[in-house]
């Protein structure tokens, strides 16, 4: 027989990844991306510790949709505000649960910045600004009397997100698909791009403008990613990859073909309607973020031969 006490307890869900999105009548749109903890605590519980008795324990995945139900329900202004919709998680559990002596909320926010064109902010397009790294590698080989250069550059990890003017649709279907047509969605991606440098001459390579083809490049993908009506029409992260990366082969001939890895990172609109509520198509504002799996898309672009445009 056991003789020990229970000195201290908490239960909960962690890691609950909820995002929030306010779609104004304007069409400016506001984001809040949250990572969640939810642990209650109370004498009530230690009989589950104790005896194996789970009579008063609130499920974990009840706690879970808790969270959504009230970044659903909740005025938008109590959710974009971290504090106050930890608090208003934290003080709801206690008032619906009367045996919760303590609820503890803590709340990371995943911060999306506005992206900004012509010192704008875009209505509804945002990035992790300044996360991604710049690299670059070079490869000289002797080739008879001179050298020849090989040089790939680029960036990763610089992630975006847009929470509409996204589609996927028209995909083939047959009887595997499951995945529904979405005319709208919210679209996010984790870009990696490299470009592509060949040349005889060392010298005359290294006089090509790197920082200014670094910078168009990103601005190309960002621009495209936010902007561009053909990645909207076109309702793929492949035609968007398309055109990013053709907009800096025309804008630099020192770059020979480029490249882009562009996980589609989902958000998919949590399905809140065993709690009654509508948030599915049109009527999603609140999204639960997906890690893993994700789909992955590539391609390598470049110039036609010569004679060949």
């Amino acid at each position: 027989m056991e003789t020990s006490i229970i000195k201290s307890q908490a239960y909960g869900k962690d890691r609950v990844r909820v995002v929030r999105v306010v779609r104004h009548p304007d069409s400016w749109q506001e984001i809040a991306d949250y990572s969640v903890c939810v642990l209650l605590s109370g004498e009530a519980f230690e009989s589950s510790y104790t005896k194996g008795d789970n009579k008063l324990v609130v499920a974990t995945d009840s706690q879970k949709n808790i969270v959504y139900y009230l970044a659903k329900t909740l005025p938008a202004d109590r959710v974009m505000v971290p504090e106050v919709f930890a608090s208003e998680i934290a003080a709801f559990m206690v008032k619906k649960y009367s045996h919760v002596t303590t609820c503890h909320v803590k709340i990371i926010t995943k911060p999306w910045e506005r992206m900004q064109f012509e010192n704008r902010g875009h209505p509804h397009s945002f990035c992790r600004e300044g996360k991604e790294t710049r690299w670059t590698e070079a490869f000289v080989t002797r080739k008879g009397d001179g050298l020849g250069v090989r040089m790939n550059s680029g960036l990763y990890d610089l992630e975006v997100l847009k929470t509409t003017n996204s589609s996927f649709t028209d995909f083939w279907r047959d009887e595997l698909t499951t995945l529904p047509e979405m005319a709208d969605r919210v679209l996010s991606t984790k870009v990696l791009c490299q470009w592509t440098f060949v040349s005889d001459d060392l010298e005359t390579l290294q006089k090509a403008p790197f920082n200014r083809i670094f910078a168009s490049a990103k601005r190309n993908t960002l621009d495209v990613f936010a902007n561009d009506p053909r990645a909207w029409v076109h309702a793929s992260v492949q035609s968007a990859l398309y055109v990013m990366a053709d907009r800096t082969l025309n804008d630099f001939a020192e770059v020979d073909d480029v490249y882009y890895a562009l996980p589609n990172i989902h958000y998919f609109p949590f399905d809140l309607s065993k709690l009654g509520l509508k948030n599915l198509q049109a009527d999603a504002t609140v999204y639960m973020p997906i890690a893993d799996p994700s789909g992955y898309i590539t391609a390598t672009i470049s110039r036609p031969p010569k004679g060949k445009i």
